[in-house]
C-alpha cells in the first residue's frame, strides 16, 4: 500500500456483506517506511479515503485486518513493508450487539463489532466506562478492548442491552463477565 493509493468506483458497503478476515500479525511488523495516508474512521465507525466513504466491504475488512494502535495512541495501517498513519475520531470499531449467556457470576458478555469481530468481555477484552467524544451531555460511554490496543465503543442499543444484564456489587452497578465484575458506575450515580 502506498500513500498514493486511490480508492474510486466503489460498491455500496453493507455490514451484512462484511467479509470475515482474520487480523494479520501486525504487532510483529516494524517497517522503516512510514508516513500518513488520507484515511479516516469517523465517530460512527465509517471509513473514508480522501473525504469519500469507502463503500466496498472487502476493502474495509482488509484495512481493518492490518490496523494497529501504537503506544502513543495513533492508529496505523501496517504491512511488513510500510506503516501509514490514519485519523481515527474516537476508536476503530463500534460495538453493534451484545450477547449474554449464563447468569450472575457465571454470566458471559459477548460484543460484536461493526466489522464482525466477536469478543468475550474478560481479562483479554476489558470493559470500561469513560468520557467520549461521541457522548451527549457529558455522559460516559462503554468501551471494550477488541485486539491489541484497538477498542470498540458500544453503540447505544448495545449499551442498553449490556445494562439489562447489569447487577449491583459493593455500591457499584456493572456486569459480570469472564468470572469478574466490571464496574460501570456507582449506584448513586446510576440512580439505583
Amino acid at each position: 500500500m502506498s500513500a498514493e493509493t486511490s480508492i474510486r468506483g466503489l460498491d455500496v458497503l453493507s455490514a451484512a456483506d462484511m467479509p470475515r478476515r482474520a487480523p494479520a500479525p501486525v504487532d510483529g511488523w516494524h517497517p522503516d517506511v512510514e508516513g500518513p495516508i488520507d484515511i479516516r474512521i469517523d465517530l460512527d465507525g465509517n471509513w473514508f479515503h480522501e473525504g469519500r466513504p469507502i463503500r466496498r466491504a472487502a476493502l474495509v475488512a482488509l484495512f481493518a485486518s492490518i490496523l494497529r494502535r501504537e503506544a502513543d495512541g495513533r492508529h496505523v495501517l501496517v504491512t511488513p513493508m510500510e506503516k501509514r498513519f490514519i485519523t481515527v475520531e474516537d476508536v476503530a470499531f463500534v460495538g453493534v450487539s451484545v450477547g449474554i449467556s449464563g447468569a450472575a457470576r457465571d454470566q458471559q458478555v459477548t460484543v460484536r463489532t461493526n466489522l464482525g469481530d466477536e469478543v468475550e468481555v474478560g481479562e483479554d477484552h476489558r470493559l470500561e466506562l469513560r468520557d467520549s467524544p461521541a457522548a451527549v451531555d457529558g455522559e460516559k460511554l462503554a468501551y471494550v478492548t477488541v485486539r491489541g490496543q484497538l477498542e470498540a465503543r458500544l453503540g447505544r442499543q448495545a449499551f442498553y442491552d449490556l445494562a439489562e444484564a447489569g447487577a449491583v456489587e459493593d455500591g457499584w452497578f456493572g456486569v459480570w463477565s469472564g468470572g469478574r465484575f466490571w464496574p460501570m458506575m456507582q449506584v448513586e450515580e446510576a440512580g439505583l
